[in-house]
């Protein structure tokens, strides 16, 4: 039985090294153009190249959106770009415009045509017409439900790409026109401006209802974390994390968390830590629900009236060294701390571990009573080797 693929965002090339390198089997990335995350830094034509080579030296796959909704304009020079990516060997690209699979036959590409959640598949019709047309995989809709899994799978057999955590569509997956009304950036085009999480005044027709009300379209975060051994028991193929804008901390945090989980149950262990949800929760700082998994969503799955996002600064710093002499971590610091706090430690195949801060040295060896300066290089002392590339986190656990 072939494990589930763990497919984890890269908004740029360092995000994309420690996606792979806190265990994600796949990462999908966006080029400069063409992409639905314009916003994001994304990668140019080398940097497309140099991840691929990172990620099949470390036995990971990577996936390029080519996922805009196209008009006429958007069409030029696309088949050459295509046909670069695939000199590249690019494992698949993820599109809702079929017209590429033309491209594809017309090239003999090598890669694998994945349907993008943007053609907002819910049913086995719309996936078996896909499976004819030479579609690989299916990135289904985000409003999907387990009943809708499980009916495609068994009347498809289809590869299937299902989200498990991140920020969700007001609208169905990406048909949404908010953004170009208010602001004249399409969400279709890789500009969405999140209207839905902004703010408004409600009224009656012209009548303000209650000045001190606010109103939003926003619905909560999804996690199908505790979902994770029935999604793999309904035969889905690859498990999808949002968030291609998300820091380096955010990818390491839930990357590990869901490898750690996937790994288990596969090992038999089938409980999840109260940590690891709570890490989960503090990285995003919303609520996250199921969604559409279980069943339809009421207003407990949506912010209509109000929100509260705790903003905090866990991320403390990322290990550069490990002086085994001196027991001692070096560490480029991100956020405050002091002498005698509690931090926490984790990294790629490694338990969590906590300690106090006993001192803190800068550079030049001196000590110094805080951490206050994000970038620099300090030392703290550990008794634990710790490895390049771990991170440091405020000790928020039981």
């Amino acid at each position: 039985m072939n494990k589930v693929e763990l497919l984890a965002p890269a908004g740029d090339l360092e995000r994309l090294k420690w996606a792979i390198l806190y265990g994600a089997d796949a990462v999908y990335i966006g080029y400069q153009n063409y992409s639905l995350r314009a916003n994001a830094k994304n990668f140019s034509l080398d940097e497309i190249k140099e991840g691929v080579i990172f990620a099949h030296k470390n036995n990971a796959k990577v996936y390029v959106t080519v996922n805009i909704i196209f008009h006429q304009e958007d069409i030029k020079d696309l088949e050459e770009y295509l046909i670069k990516i695939d000199e590249y060997n690019v494992d698949a690209i993820i599109s809702s415009d079929i017209f590429i699979l033309d491209i594809i036959k017309k090239h003999n590409l090598k890669f694998e045509f994945h349907l993008s959640t943007q053609m907002s598949t819910l049913n086995s019709e719309a996936a078996l017409f896909f499976k004819k047309n030479n579609v690989k995989r299916i990135v289904l809709g985000r409003e999907t439900s387990k009943n809708d899994i499980k009916n495609i799978i068994d009347k498809t057999n289809m590869d299937l790409e299902v989200f498990i955590h991140g920020a969700m569509c007001m609208a169905y997956s990406g048909r949404c026109t908010l953004s170009n009304y208010l602001t004249n950036r399409d969400s279709n085009r890789g500009g969405c401006a999140q209207i839905c999480r902004w703010v408004f005044d409600l009224y009656d027709e012209k009548k303000l209802i209650d000045k001190n009300t606010k109103f939003s379209f926003s619905p909560k975060d999804q996690s199908l974390l505790k979902n994770i051994r029935e999604l793999i028991d309904l035969g889905v193929k690859s498990f999808k994390i949002e968030g291609r804008m998300k820091s380096v901390y955010y990818l390491a945090t839930i990357v590990s968390i869901y490898r750690k989980i996937i790994d288990n149950i596969y090992n038999g262990n089938y409980s999840i830590d109260e940590n690891d949800i709570k890490a989960l929760y503090r990285c995003a700082n919303r609520d996250t629900t199921m969604q559409y998994f279980d069943k339809k969503p009421t207003e407990n799955e949506q912010y209509y009236i109000g929100r509260e996002e705790n903003t905090n600064q866990d991320f403390l710093g990322v290990v550069l060294d490990y002086d085994e002499k001196n027991k001692e971590i070096i560490l480029e610091e991100r956020n405050y701390f002091k002498v005698n706090d509690k931090i926490n430690i984790f990294g790629p195949k490694k338990e969590s571990f906590s300690l106090k801060v006993e001192y803190i040295k800068d550079e030049e060896g001196n000590k110094i009573p805080c951490a206050r300066h994000p970038k620099e290089v300090l030392r703290i002392p550990c008794t634990i080797k710790v490895s390049k590339n771990d991170l440091i986190r405020i000790d928020f656990f039981d």
